[in-house]
This record gives C-alpha cells, structure tokens and sequence, in this order.
C-alpha cells in the first residue's frame, strides 16, 4: 500500500459558543425599528436568556468545523459488522425531499394524502414480496421496537387462542437486542447454544420447545454471519408444538432477492430499512423496522392500517384484536420514501445483485485476512465475517488495539467483541456499496496493523495518533462519566 486514508490534515480546535462569542457581535443586521423599545420582564426570579454574541463567520466556522470532527458513509469506509453502513444513494434523498412528501402533514384529511398513503401501502407489499410474508405494518422507528412489537403481536396471538405461554428461545448467535425485546413483553429468554460450525440445529431446538415455550427468535443470517441453513427442520420443530418463529431480519442485506423467509419457515420478521434499505442510520437516522407477519397474525397487528377501498388509500382501526398504535402518525415516513425509492431503482434484479455483491466483497475480505488474524470459523460467510485477536494477543495486543489503530489508516473501526460466542471477536462488513480498491486499501491496513503487532506492539497501544482526541481512558469514561455536555 503506497498510500492510505489517514492523514494528520488540519484538525481545529472548536470552543463553545459561549467561550466564542464577545459582547456587541451580530449575525444579521436588524431593520430600522418602528416601535419603541420595551425592556423584557422576566421577573425577580428569572434572567434573561443566556445568548452567546456571535457573528455570521463565528456561526458558520463553529459548525463546519464540527461537522469535519464527524466520520460517516459519505467519509469513508464504515466497516461495521452486523450493521451494514452502505453508501446511501442520493436520488432517494431527492426523492424524499420533494415538496409534496416533505411538506405533507399527517392530520390534513386523507383525500389530501393519497401519494403518501399509496407510496405506503405499496412498500408494504413490496416488502411482504421480499420476506414472502403476506402482511406487514411500517410503524416501528427501529429494529428493536421491531421486535418488541413482533413479540407484542406474538402475546396478542396467543391471548386470543387462550393460552399464556412464558419462554422464548434465543440462539447465542442473535443479535443482542433478541432477548431484551422478549423480556419486554413478559418472556422469559431460554438460551441455546449453535453447533461447532456456528450454526442452530434442530436437535438443539427440540430440547428445549415445548408448551410453555412461544417460539423462537433466529437471526439469519447470524451474527457470525453464516446462513443458518437448518432453518426449514427448526421451524418443524417449534410448530409442531404451537410454536412461532421470529426471524430477526436485521442481516438481510445478504440475501435480500435470493431467500424468502416466509417460504422457509419464519411466521413473522423485522427489517431495517436504514440498513438494508439504504436510508441513512446513526447519526444520520431516523431508522425503521418494519415487521411482516404470515396471514394468521396479520389480525394483532398495529393500527391504524392502510387499506385500498374503492378507488382510495384510507386508514382503517377496524381491526379488534390489534396491538394498537406503537408509533405517532405512520411512523418516520421520510425514512419509508427513501426505502421505496431504493426498492423501485434497483428492481428485483438489482437488489438481488445488491446482495451477491456483499456476500462477494465479505467473502473476498476473509481469504484475504485469515492467515493474519484468527478466523473463528473459517468457512464461507455471508454479509459478514468474524475473526477474533487471538494470533496478536501473545503479544498482549488485543481486538480494542487494532481497532483503535485503523482509525490511523483512515477507516472506522468494525465491530469488537461482538458476537460473543467468539472472544476478542473483530466483526467486519464491507457491504456491497465499496469497490475492490477500498476494500484492498483496508485489508492493506489490517495486514500492516497485524505486521506492527508483531515487530513493534508497544507503538500499537499508543494509537491512534492522528485523531483529533487520542485514546480515551475508557474506564473511567464508564465508572464516572461526564453528563455535562
């Protein structure tokens, strides 16, 4: 690699807008005034509004240099495993920004919000077409409300069958928010272990379904980012006593176009749209995790719904046994046009084009790297591949180390010690949006951060170098962290 990302660059230092500000300084200058002036009261026991005196230049300096301190998408490489930060094409943006979405307002009456409300309708069926689910509601803002509202509609089943069911089942290669959203509606997680080649059997499974059991919770692709292909014969298994599967559909960027999991066994499943939809997520969300169910959970779904009734879109809460609203309005809508949009210009071709590509690109990454970094499992992966610090942990170097150190070759660190199954875990994710180039320029950087480790692992500890904060004291940041802003 003769040349990389990093670089020293200009890196400013920014005040507050208190420390900045002098008294008498003006951003804009006021008209001539026509009335006279009138001190504000703002009573004894109140002050006046603490403004920082600025001018035009000192507002517009202060957030640039900001936003040059922020690292996204738009930056660079945003390697993070399990998280698919692809480049978000701007004509979606475009597309949501046009004046009749942007400026529609969700109490004006419905003959007034028929683009909006068919643009809805329509992405549900897509994405029911996608999963090879037959309903499907947009209104959770995120993955995790997702899943709490899948397994809110997974109670409101049974309530109606009469039954109170307490366990769910959760695969240690889910994703962590699985059983926090099962405890939330009153389950109680029962953990199974994957096999030696990281993935669920049905065997495993069998142990541990029975009547008191609601279902299972499976993220597939899992976290090790491996297609669990004993999906068809687990599901078997926990219907065969009643049960439901919930497929966590966070990974589906891997096999969006090519697997329907509703053909395969999955009864109901959450999708981000800000990850494999391309809408911007983090710091650049809102997100959206819309769910899709099979047709015999279609009734608990949230209300109101959309529904084409002579000629018209309209919302309907005719539905009785619904979970009720989880979200105001329709949900963070400007995040649903965006995913229309990328659904309608890549077309069913495409996206299936989308996903070989990830699993390309991912797969390329692995062979590159295993023999300088431990690979956990070394067989094909989907999206995503796992390896863990264990060659440079005898030399006391560890997965936070070689994180830190890539932030000096110009690239966001990938996800550590994350899944859990693999301890010093690095997860990473090229996803499909980066080229050959970029993705070379990365490996180049891993192979000379595992060379460094070896010939030199004490200068490691020091990175980074060329950010604008070195290493943080990330103990103490937890023990007593600071709230002030």
């Amino acid at each position: 690699m003769t040349e990389i990302a990093g670089t020293t660059g200009l890196i400013l230092n920014e005040p507050l807008l208190w420390e900045k500000g002098k008294e008498g300084r003006e951003g804009y200058s006021m008209p001539r005034r026509d009335v006279p002036v009138v001190p504000l009261d703002f009573g004894a026991a109140e002050s006046s509004p603490d403004i920082p005196d600025l001018s035009e230049i000192d507002v517009v300096r202060h957030y640039t240099r900001l936003s040059q301190w922020n690292f996204g998408v738009d930056t660079g490489m945003y390697p993070l495993g399990s998280c698919t930060m692809k480049y978000n094409p701007k004509t979606n943006e475009r597309q949501a920004s046009l004046e009749g979405f942007a400026g529609a307002h969700p109490l004006v009456p419905e003959h007034l919000n028929q683009g909006i409300l068919r643009l809805l309708f329509e992405l549900q069926g897509y994405l029911c077409e996608i999963t090879g689910m037959d309903a499907a509601t947009l209104q959770p803002a995120a993955g995790a409300q997702g899943e709490l509202t899948g397994m809110l509609v997974i109670h409101a089943y049974y309530a109606a069958k009469g039954e109170r069911r307490s366990k769910i089942i959760v695969p240690d290669t889910a994703h962590g928010t699985n059983p926090a959203s099962a405890a939330l509606c009153g389950f109680k997680a029962a953990p199974v272990a994957s096999s030696a080649d990281g993935l669920l059997t049905a065997e495993a499974v069998a142990a541990l379904m029975d009547e008191e059991t609601a279902g299972i919770m499976v993220t597939n692709p899992n976290t090790l980012g491996f297609f669990e292909t004993n999906l068809p014969e687990i599901a078997e298994v926990v219907h065969a006593k009643g049960g439901v599967v919930y497929c966590d559909g966070a990974n589906m960027n891997a096999v969006m176009g090519i697997v329907k999991m509703g053909r395969i066994g999955a009864d109901i499943m959450h999708l981000n749209l800000h990850k494999t939809f391309s809408t911007p997520h983090g710091g650049g969300g809102p997100g959206a995790g819309p769910i899709c169910v099979k047709a015999y959970l279609a009734p608990y779904l949230p209300e109101p719904r959309i529904i084409h009734d002579h000629g018209e879109y309209r919302l309907s809460e005719d539905f009785p046994q619904s979970i009720g609203r989880i979200h105001s309005f329709m949900g963070n809508v400007g995040v649903m046009i965006k995913a229309y949009s990328y659904i309608r210009t890549m077309g069913a071709e495409y996206l299936k084009r989308a996903s070989e590509l990830a699993v390309l690109n991912a797969n390329y990454l692995k062979e590159r790297l295993k023999g300088a970094y431990h690979l956990a499992y070394d067989r094909p992966c989907m999206h995503e591949c796992v390896f863990s610090d264990r060659y440079q942990a005898v030399r006391k170097i560890k997965a936070l180390d070689i994180a830190k150190a890539l932030m000096d070759f110009g690239f966001h660190p990938p996800t550590i010690y994350f899944p859990l199954v693999v301890p010093g875990a690095l997860m990473v994710e090229p996803t499909e949006t980066e080229s050959k180039e970029d993705i070379d320029r990365l490996i180049s950087a891993f192979l000379a951060i595992a060379e460094q480790a070896e010939e030199n692992p004490e200068q490691l500890l020091e990175s980074p170098r060329k950010t604008k904060v070195r290493r943080l004291d990330e103990t103490q940041a937890a023990r007593k962290p600071c709230l002030a802003g």
